[in-house]
C-alpha cells in the first residue's frame, strides 16, 4: 500500500469518525476536553495509522485512549456542560446541564448520544465495546434520574 492510498484511507477514516468521536468523549468530558483528547486520539490514528486500520473497531479502539488520556489528565474531572443564560428564553432546560453531570460516566454518555446527537443503540455499544442491552440499561437509568433530578413525571 503506497503512502498515497494510506493518506486516503485515513482522510476517509475522519471523515466517517471523527465528528462521532468527538460527540462521545465531550459526553464524556465536556466539550473542551472532548474535543482536545479526540484530536489526540486521531493524532495517535495518523501516527500509527498502520495498525489502526486493521483493527476490527479502530473508532472505539480510539474512543478508549481518548477516554483514557482524558481520565489521566483530569483527575475525577467533572464535565463543563454548556450553561443556560438565564437572561435569554432557554431552548433547553436551565437544570439540565447540572443533572446531566449529576449521571455516572457511562450513563451521561448513553443518555447524552442516544437522545442528543441521535446514535442507535447499535452505534453507542459498539464505540464503547458494550451489548446493546447494557446501553439500554445505562439509557433507562440515566434518564429516570434525570426526571426525578428535573422534577418530571410520565
Amino acid at each position: 500500500m503506497g503512502s498515497t492510498t494510506a493518506t486516503e484511507a485515513f482522510v476517509e477514516f475522519v471523515e466517517a469518525h471523527e465528528q462521532r468521536l468527538r460527540q462521545a468523549l465531550s459526553a464524556a468530558f465536556g466539550s473542551d476536553v472532548g474535543r482536545e483528547v479526540a484530536a489526540e486520539a486521531l493524532a495517535y490514528a495518523w501516527e500509527n495509522w498502520q495498525k489502526v486500520s486493521v483493527m476490527e473497531n479502530p473508532a472505539g479502539y480510539l474512543y478508549v485512549l481518548g477516554r483514557n488520556r482524558g481520565r489521566r489528565g483530569l483527575e475525577r474531572v467533572v464535565p463543563k456542560l454548556m450553561a443556560v443564560d438565564p437572561d435569554h428564553e432557554p431552548w433547553v432546560e436551565p437544570a439540565l446541564p447540572d443533572a446531566l453531570q449529576s449521571l455516572s460516566e457511562q450513563q451521561r454518555i448513553c443518555v447524552m448520544l442516544l437522545y442528543s446527537f441521535d446514535w442507535t443503540m447499535p452505534e453507542v455499544a459498539e464505540l464503547l465495546g458494550i451489548s446493546k442491552s447494557t446501553v439500554q440499561t445505562y439509557a433507562e437509568r440515566g434518564m429516570a434520574k434525570l426526571r426525578r433530578k428535573l422534577g418530571v413525571s410520565l
